[in-house]
């Protein structure tokens, strides 16, 4: 069974930045794909970035610019480079793999973004 861990989140000024990391317990190079999803109160989850296995990367329109995806492969982590972060990003981040057999989903990170 795949755990994945985030960690990261916390609360932070608007125009601020955070870095999110997920490690997983298993192999990121069994993984075709790496995501970052978040879900904010009384919303659904949505896609936020994701990189394949060959580093191919997509983004929401609403983070392109100001969010980077990026993986190291070496230590089975993935990460999410946040900058210029709005109130309208508060939410939880999820990190998700998604292997040929299924997909695995962490617990959560919260991100708030407030004065």
């Amino acid at each position: 069974q795949v755990q994945l861990v985030e960690s990261g989140g916390g609360l932070v000024q608007p125009g601020g930045s955070l870095r999110l990391s997920c490690s997983t317990s298993g192999s990121i190079r069994s993984a075709y794909v790496m995501a970052w999803y978040r879900q904010a109160p009384g919303k659904q989850r949505e896609l936020v970035a994701a990189i394949t296995s060959g580093d191919s990367t997509n983004y929401a329109d609403s983070v392109k610019g100001r969010f980077t995806i990026s993986k190291d492969n070496a230590k089975d982590e993935v990460y999410l480079q946040m900058n210029s972060l709005k109130p309208e990003d508060t939410a939880v981040y999820y990190c998700k793999q998604e292997t040929p057999l299924r997909h695995y989903w962490g617990q959560g990170t919260q991100v708030t973004v407030s004065s």
